[in-house]
């Protein structure tokens, strides 16, 4: 039998090498692969990603047979260059043919495939997934034999292969990747997307509308006072009570209210009838919980309570959607009655009662919102004690000045977060 030429084993060495490249790169191909849009196409019908979530459900298989047939390759291709090399230069040229055999498969079949699947992954992946899934079941009693040595010598560690893998993100996992998106999410969505998962960390108490701000009907009040501000409330629906809100009846809707005054005759005690009975929920209550029971129990405004029951404020479905979404309105007249007002010189005029959350969304500013919850509570909180009008600090960077309080709390705040400084907090008090 005539020996096989040495332009032939040349030939078949090349094929060796780029067959070295394919086992390489569709290994880091098939394990770099986005496993969430994988499932996401193999839902879809994509073949080639049915074959390789199927493969990766057994990463010790698919790996065991990767490497048998790269070094299966990478063997014989040594044993044709020492062929070569003893053809073209005897013994002396056997180093020679080893050095450059090396370098030859470092570059074309080790870092040239792993960085091209790395960048493009389900290039290579899917195409390798027809070849390997017919291949796994050839060569599976090889395959069988070498996992069983792998596994054995794995499993003191606590390393097993059959226990399932665990992809679920958590919610700061979630957020990076939101983060992270770029231009795949326009940034509004982003940051909807962001503020769900905020939901979870918020309570009711973080956006609740505190008791002394809550507008409701008192029946105790004259009739025509109760006429004239149920006609022209600004809420569709308000807490009646007697005398104050710790004796609060229920919720009225303003729309069935004017139903009946067009009917004719309305008094205390039809009113009273329309009044559904009062919501409840704990103050620890967090957003997205909420959002769930006002679904659940077709409920809009919930009143908030304390650890004795006392009433401490009010929140309603629309509150949380707004964490969501934003503010459903920018217009200064609904912005004036959240008690902002904004100045000619592009400062913000703001109730000291306004909760920090809402403060921030409205004005797109970063106050901190992991301790107290009011304006009026986080700057009682800086300066230890009730500022008195004039006195200057800066929260969270932003300058804020005192423009009037009480003996008991911060009343009106000046804010200029055109002068935000993100540096260290200090404080100032004015003089004279």
């Amino acid at each position: 039998m005539e020996p096989i030429s040495t332009g032939t084993l040349f030939g078949i060495l090349a094929v060796l090498i780029l067959l070295s490249g394919f086992f390489s790169g569709s290994e880091t191909a098939l394990m770099t692969l986005n496993r969430y849009r994988l499932r996401h196409q193999a839902r879809d019908g994509h073949h080639g990603a049915r074959l390789a979530d199927r493969l990766l459900q057994r990463p010790d298989r698919l790996l065991g047979l990767i490497l048998l047939c790269n070094n299966f390759v990478n063997i014989v291709a040594s044993a044709l260059a020492t062929v070569i090399a003893l053809r073209l230069g005897g013994e002396a040229a056997i180093a020679v043919a080893t050095g450059l055999l090396t370098l030859v498969i470092l570059i074309f079949a080790e870092v040239a495939p792993k960085t091209l699947a790395a960048l493009h992954p389900e290039r290579l992946a899917y195409p390798a997934a027809y070849l390997y899934t017919p291949l796994i079941r050839v060569l599976y009693p090889i395959i069988w034999l070498v996992n069983l040595a792998a596994n054995t010598l794995l499993r003191p560690f606590g390393i097993h292969p059959d226990s399932s893998r665990d992809d679920a993100l958590s919610p700061e996992e979630l957020r990076t990747v939101v983060q992270e998106s770029g231009r795949m999410i326009p940034k509004r969505h982003q940051r909807m997307l962001v503020s769900i998962l905020d939901l979870e960390e918020a309570t009711v108490e973080d956006i609740m509308i505190p008791r002394n701000d809550i507008n409701g009907e008192d029946l105790n009040d004259s009739w025509p006072e109760i006429m004239d501000q149920l006609v022209n409330s600004q809420h569709t629906r308000l807490p009646v009570f007697e005398d104050n809100i710790d004796n609060i009846i229920g919720i009225v809707h303003i729309r069935r209210v004017l139903n009946k005054l067009s009917q004719g005759e309305f008094d205390r005690e039809k009113l009273r009838s329309l009044v559904k009975p009062p919501y409840f929920i704990p103050e620890s209550t967090s957003l997205h919980r909420q959002l769930l029971n006002f679904q659940r129990n077709n409920r809009r405004i919930a009143l908030v309570v304390d650890e004795y029951g006392d009433i401490q404020g009010l929140v309603t479905l629309e509150d949380i959607l707004e964490e969501i979404v934003g503010e459903f309105t920018t217009d200064p007249l609904a912005i004036r009655v959240q008690g902002i007002v904004e100045e000619d010189d592009g400062s913000f005029l703001v109730n000291g009662g306004l909760n920090l959350r809402t403060l921030n969304r409205m004005l797109g500013i970063e106050l901190p919102t992991d301790g107290p919850k009011t304006l009026n509570g986080l700057i009682v909180e800086q300066m230890e004690s009730i500022p008195e009008p004039g006195t200057g600090m800066k929260l969270g960077g932003y300058p804020v000045e005192v423009v009037q309080s009480s003996s008991s709390a911060v009343r009106t705040v000046r804010i200029k977060p055109q002068y935000v400084d993100h540096g260290v907090p200090t404080r100032r008090r004015h003089t004279g």
